[in-house]
């Protein structure tokens, strides 16, 4: 495969790269990069895992780079994820394992490492030390959006930790690319910088949008506090789409979703389309009574947003093709954990866990 239709395969997610030269200069230095994304498991898989992500991946294998799938468990304790239970969390991370394989993944062809398995060595907690000596408490504290956390939410002392040795992952696993979402850009470019000052690699930031929740976007002092409240999270279920609703409750969910006419700032099912549907499809067919204006065929989302905007298709008429276009997505991950028995168990087991922040 060239250059460009590999930079290609990353520029189709990404919504921000730092930079682009320094991933082209990392392909032609390197025939398999190693990237890498991270998680706290808890809770059920809602849908920027379980496709936004997969599909990030595939493309990143297609273009012949190794990626590693990091469980960061001991970060899910520090943040109190699942009561702080390791156990819990440790039920939650091999849950999320078979999310992927249920998306299609081959996890054979990736690397799963947990974080205790790397955490056991004093090399780690050497670069840790080194890292936070770089490190003032005042850009720590900032950094605390990365664990979906404001300055003012600190609870412990643990979680001032935390930035350091999320950056202590990328240099301790040899990263070249860091493929994570758009709220973990504050650990990538603080890792950019102690990498400069310590001598070390570079890594490349690669980030993927953030899915807003069924709510929409609220207003916030900042844009990035506004998304920080609004994205699609586990903690807050009826704003959330999981990877196992039924087609009823994707249509009792989509149909309370906010989406208003012609407006497309904000407006969670047009991000659907846009980072989920359309990466999946060529083209979608919206089917409405001839009386207002019979069936659209629809070939891009351009094309989508465009006649949304204009006002010449009904919010409900978008509704009802997210909701069918989703459940399509869905439904092969759904029969999944339906078919394989220690999948299910395990979604049995985490659905019923209490999720906690």
């Amino acid at each position: 495969m060239d250059l460009e239709t590999k930079v290609n395969l990353i520029k189709d997610f990404a919504e921000e790269i730092i930079t682009e030269d320094e991933l082209r200069q990392t392909f032609e230095t390197k025939n398999h990069p190693v990237a890498y994304d991270g998680f706290e498991p808890s809770g059920v898989a809602p849908i920027h895992f379980g496709l936004l992500r997969a599909t990030n991946l595939k493309n990143m294998l297609k273009a012949g780079i190794k990626f590693k799938l990091y469980l960061a468990d001991y970060f899910g304790f520090i943040n109190n994820k699942l009561d702080g239970d390791l156990e819990k969390i440790r039920t939650a991370g091999k849950y999320f394992i078979e999310v992927w394989k249920a998306c299609g993944i081959d996890t054979d062809k990736v690397e799963i490492i947990w974080a205790k398995d790397i955490m056991d060595k004093l090399d780690y907690w050497d670069k840790t030390l080194r890292i936070a000596k770089e490190t003032t408490l005042s850009r720590t504290k900032r950094c605390l959006t990365i664990m979906g956390r404001q300055e003012g939410d600190i609870i412990n002392t643990a979680q001032l930790f935390y930035p350091s040795m999320q950056v202590t992952d990328i240099f301790d696993m040899k990263i070249d690319i860091c493929q994570l979402g758009m709220d973990q850009r504050r650990a990538h470019m603080l890792a950019r910088d102690v990498a400069e000052k310590l001598k070390w690699k570079k890594p490349v930031a690669v980030h993927h949008h953030i899915l807003l929740g069924l709510q929409g976007m609220k207003s916030g002092a900042t844009k990035e506090e506004a998304l920080m409240s609004s994205k699609m999270s586990k903690s807050k279920p009826e704003t959330c789409i999981y990877m196992h609703e039924s087609f009823e409750e994707l249509q009792r969910k989509i149909n309370k979703a906010y989406c208003p006419e012609k407006v497309i700032e904000g407006n969670p099912l047009l991000e659907y389309c846009k980072y989920i549907i359309f990466k999946e499809k060529d083209s979608v067919t919206i089917e409405r009574p001839e009386k207002f204006g019979g069936n659209l065929e629809i070939q891009s989302y351009d094309e989508l947003e465009k006649i949304y905007r204009k006002g010449n298709l009904h919010p409900l008429d978008l509704k009802k093709m997210v909701i069918v276009e989703l459940n399509k997505l869905i439904k092969p991950a759904r029969e999944y954990f339906e078919k394989n028995k220690k999948a299910g168990e395990l979604y049995n087991t985490v659905k019923h866990l209490k999720i906690t922040r």
